[in-house]
């Protein structure tokens, strides 16, 4: 049987840390949060690797995924989480950005659009012992009944600036995603100063589009 605490501990060794996630307290709850825990069934033994896991695929072709180790780690680094940091999760899946999240001493609200997924998170993350409040509705709308947040993570990508969500963040919030708008994804630190957002990219990485952020198709003779 797979010993997954040395899984996790060669996850942040060999994945993580070459990645340059510096963040101790970051590294500590990556080698905690059981993150096999939170694959399809059956999918357990591919819980560590470097790639992004497939968690449900939707009609409209768009997918949701548990973001790569490295690539949700060094997100969430760039997040820089304080305790006490309002957070909203986007397309958070079976939860375990959530989980992570809340163990660095966020206060997070998951949003979730697959009721079936919303489900299990909600199983998950109450049997760790995460406060974490998972609520069923577009990914795209995030939540605005808890707006404003100090920082929202985007579990994906986006062809089309998500300016509803953005619209959610609080004075000097940031928000992390995938930007898919040029073809090849990289990722994109997004802050609010006033009544202007700034953006700055940080490094490349792929992730499927988020439903909801699709560019909208142009007419082509």
């Amino acid at each position: 049987m797979l010993d997954f605490a040395q899984a996790r501990r060669t996850m942040v060794d060999c994945q993580v840390r070459t990645f340059d996630v510096v963040d101790h307290a970051l590294l500590s709850v990556l080698e905690e949060v059981p993150r096999e825990r939170f694959v399809p069934a059956g999918e357990e033994a591919t819980a560590y690797s470097d790639r992004a896991l497939t968690l449900a695929r939707f009609a409209d072709g768009t997918a949701r995924v548990m973001l790569a180790p490295m690539v949700l780690a060094r997100m969430v680094q760039a997040l820089d989480i304080e305790p006490g940091s309002r957070i909203l999760d986007v397309a958070g899946g079976t939860g375990y950005s959530s989980a992570v999240m809340e163990r660095l001493g966020g206060e997070v609200v998951m949003v979730e659009s697959d009721p079936a997924l919303a489900e299990r998170a909600k199983a998950l993350l109450a049997d760790l012992g995460c406060e974490v409040p998972v609520h069923v509705g577009p990914v795209a709308e995030g939540h605005a009944a808890g707006a404003p947040y100090d920082l929202i993570l985007v579990n994906g990508a986006y062809e089309a600036v998500p300016d509803t969500l953005l619209a959610q963040l609080a004075e000097g919030g940031r928000l992390a995603a995938v930007d898919a708008s040029e073809g090849a994804g990289r990722v994109v630190l997004f802050q609010r100063a006033g009544e202007a957002v700034g953006c700055r990219r940080l490094f490349d990485a792929s992730a499927p589009v988020v439903e909801g952020l699709r560019r909208a198709p142009s007419f082509q003779f």
